[in-house]
This record gives structure tokens, sequence and C-alpha cells, in this order.
């Protein structure tokens, strides 16, 4: 999720969850071949098992990023068809590249032929008028025809005039049935649902049907949930206090801060460990009243913990 999935969420989220596969926030590949690439790239080893989400569609800068994030170590490159913003649409990539098969399975062709690592495709169910299984089966069919294995189907059409990005994640309709016909049709491919997940028991009923589910708003703001999946489907693994799971974020604080960070940029992906909790709104206030003032540091963590109730 752009602006949302940085490293320091990422590190947040693995401490919730040790065996969920992490995506970054969508890069473009125009951005990693001019850009600087280890701004973008970096991660803290503690990640892995961590996937870069790539978004574009020249062939040429495509496969340059990929050799570029298969040097830093990532576990999979994800071939973004599913954003539906307006600037991403002007650079020729997200979803509206649903409606150019060919573009994408000649990124794919040369990128896995690049890189050894598994290169993957998230993708919308349609676009527009192109509301069909029809539809979305013709542009999976060339990708599986090429080798590619593994699709992350966002359960949802996009419509790419005349919505917003933020009212194609809730507007269109969810259409899961779309997406388990897929896997229905193609046993033999990886088929992960996202769309709309937000409940345990809704896990439970998709996995009953594909490969994965993909948690995104979900997991960011209400993290915890990430926990309690994570021990819902390892039951032996225990499940962490919330307290424990801040103290163990704050040498990983001092280290970035150390290095030049702002304790913001880590602490605005923590303010929803404590939903639904008591005291939750004291600590998402002492954060965001504190966190951005120069020179903050643990203390203001350590000061959003003692502002709640010692149960929380």
């Amino acid at each position: 999720m752009m602006d949302w999935t940085d490293r320091h969420c990422r590190y947040f989220l693995r401490l919730l969850s040790p065996t969920a596969r992490l995506y970054t926030e969508m890069v473009t590949a125009a951005a990693i071949v001019h850009g600087d690439h280890n701004h973008l790239l970096r991660y803290n080893d503690a990640e892995h098992p961590i996937a870069l989400q790539l978004g574009g569609s020249d062939v040429a800068w495509m496969t340059a990023a990929a050799r570029v994030a298969a040097n830093y170590g990532y576990d999979e490159i994800n071939i973004n068809v599913g954003c539906p913003s307006d600037r991403v649409q002007s650079g020729q990539f997200g979803a509206c590249l649903m409606g150019s098969p060919d573009i994408v399975t000649a990124c794919y062709t040369a990128m896995r032929a690049e890189v050894d690592l598994p290169i993957t495709i998230k993708t919308r169910i349609g676009i527009d008028e192109h509301d069909s299984y029809d539809f979305l089966r013709s542009f999976v069919e060339p990708l599986v025809a090429v080798g590619c294995q593994t699709f992350i189907v966002h359960a949802r059409i996009a419509i790419l005039d005349g919505l917003s990005p933020k009212e194609n994640r809730s507007v269109p309709p969810l259409n899961y049935e779309r997406v388990y016909q897929l896997k229905r049709d193609y046993p033999d491919l990886t088929i992960v649902l996202n769309g709309g997940v937000q409940t345990l028991a809704q896990v439970d009923a998709v996995l009953a049907e594909v490969d994965g589910v993909m948690i995104g708003r979900q997991a960011y703001q209400n993290p915890y949930f990430l926990a309690e999946l994570e021990q819902h489907l390892h039951p032996d693994w225990p499940l962490p206090e919330r307290r424990a799971v801040v103290e163990q974020m704050l040498p990983y604080i001092v280290s970035e801060i150390a290095a030049g960070e702002r304790l913001s940029h880590i602490t605005r992906h923590m303010s929803g460990l404590f939903a639904e909790q008591s005291g939750a709104r004291a600590w998402r206030r002492t954060l965001s009243e504190n966190a951005y003032r120069d020179g903050a540091g643990i203390d203001v963590v350590i000061a959003a913990l003692n502002a709640m109730p010692m149960a929380a």
C-alpha cells in the first residue's frame, strides 16, 4: 500500500506475525532505474520473507528493476496490475494494464529470464465495463502460458474513470466467487484472495477455497489482528502482549533515530496497535501530538504507554 507499508511498518508488523509474507509499498521501475534505489529498496533482514511490489510497463525498466531487487535479496517480485490511481494510469501501469495482457506478459517473460526468484501478479477481477469472468480469464491465460504460477487477486473490479482510488477500495462490490472459479479452473496455480477480509472466520472461509489471503488495511489499521491470525493458524505460537510488542520496537527506534530518522515516521504505523482497547485514544493522542517534534525519542513512546491503563 503506497505510503503505508514502508520498511518501518514492515519491521513492526513482523513482530506481530513471524510467518506472514510482507509486501512493500508499490515502487515504480522508473524510480529504481533512475533514482536512489537504496532509499527505495533497503530493508531490515528481520522482514523476510519479503516481496517487492513493482509498478511499470516498460520491459527494459522492469527487467532492470528486477535485477536490482534480486541483488537486494528480495524473496519475490510482485507486478502490480491492480492499483487504480490516476497517477498510476498516467504512467501506464497498475489496473489499466489488465487491458493490455500482452505488455504484462512481455514484462513477466523478460523479468523471469533475468532473475532467479518468483515473479507474481497482483490484479483486479476486471476493469470498467470489463466485468466478467471471461475477461479475468483472458488476462490470466497468456501469463499462465509463459509460466506464471501465482496470482494475488483483489476481488473487485477497478473503475478507472469515475471513481477515486479510495472509492475503488469500497464501491465496486466484492466478488469472491469469481476468484474461487479461477482456482477451480486452474487448480495448479497459487491463487491468493485480497479484499474485504477482516475476521478470522472470513480467513478460514477464504482458505477453504483458495491458497492464501492477503490482508491490507485491516492489518494496518488494527495490526494486532495479524498476531491473532498468526496464532489462529499456528496455535503453538504464543500470542504477544501489545505492550511487549512496543518494548520490542524500542531498540529499533533508537537505532533508526541515531541514523537520522524521525520518530513520527516510525510511530505513525503503530498508532492502531491498541485499537478497541482501553486507553487507545490516549496512546494515539500522545504519539500524534509529540512524535513529530524535533528531537523526539523513545521517551514519547514510553509516555504513550504510560498514558494507558496497565491492563491495556
